[in-house]
């Protein structure tokens, strides 16, 4: 399977969801994650502020902001690596350098997110047999990701369709260890016991 054409058809098919089935498809994880003891009781997460048709974030960095959780975003440095800055509300947040909104605190580097507790990463797709996740092809959230420790929960936002089997696999590609879609959270081979 070419990754660029998987990503291309990914795009395509993300791009047919109705504004409705997209805010559904929101809700349904949102509601899904939060109901996870370890979700809950994670003090310190990382995640990312959606953009265009990903899986909607905003209402859950939103939700785990207001149930006492530290939320941190990552902030696009220029060597496309991950630097993250904490949330504080949603008017703490202006247009990064590539438009998407990022945090206005200090930055507080790279290995931010080795502290981080839970870790949630956008993807195209997720291998359901390996935990491979496919991004945008830029290898930020490979470089992030390799930084977080081997218990860590590190969870992909998908839409339905969205766990394939067969991505190929790169060197550097990291694997994640949870998928949660509109049908619920599976847990993937790469997840400790």
């Amino acid at each position: 399977m070419d990754k660029v054409k998987l990503r291309r058809e990914l795009l395509a098919a993300r791009a047919s969801l109705s504004p409705e089935r997209r805010r559904a498809n929101a809700t349904f994880i949102r509601e899904t994650l939060l109901d996870q003891p370890w979700v809950q009781m994670a003090g310190l997460v990382a995640c990312y502020w959606s953009t265009g048709t990903e899986p909607e974030t905003h209402g859950l960095v939103l939700a785990l902001w207001k149930h006492g959780a530290t939320v941190i975003l990552p902030v696009h440095r220029e060597d496309d690596d991950l630097d993250w800055a904490v949330y504080d509300g949603p008017d703490t947040l202006a247009p990064g350098r590539s438009g998407i909104m990022e945090p206005v605190d200090t930055r507080r580097g790279v290995a931010a997110i080795r502290t981080a507790a839970l870790v949630i990463v956008p993807a195209l797709a997720v291998d359901r047999t390996t935990g491979v996740r496919l991004g945008r092809g830029g290898g930020s959230y490979d470089r992030a990701l390799a930084r977080v420790g081997p218990n860590v929960p590190t969870v992909a936002l998908l839409h339905d369709g969205e766990l394939v089997e067969g991505i190929p696999a790169e060197p550097h590609d990291q694997a994640v260890r949870w998928a949660a879609t509109p049908e619920g959270l599976v847990r993937l081979p790469a997840a400790p016991e």
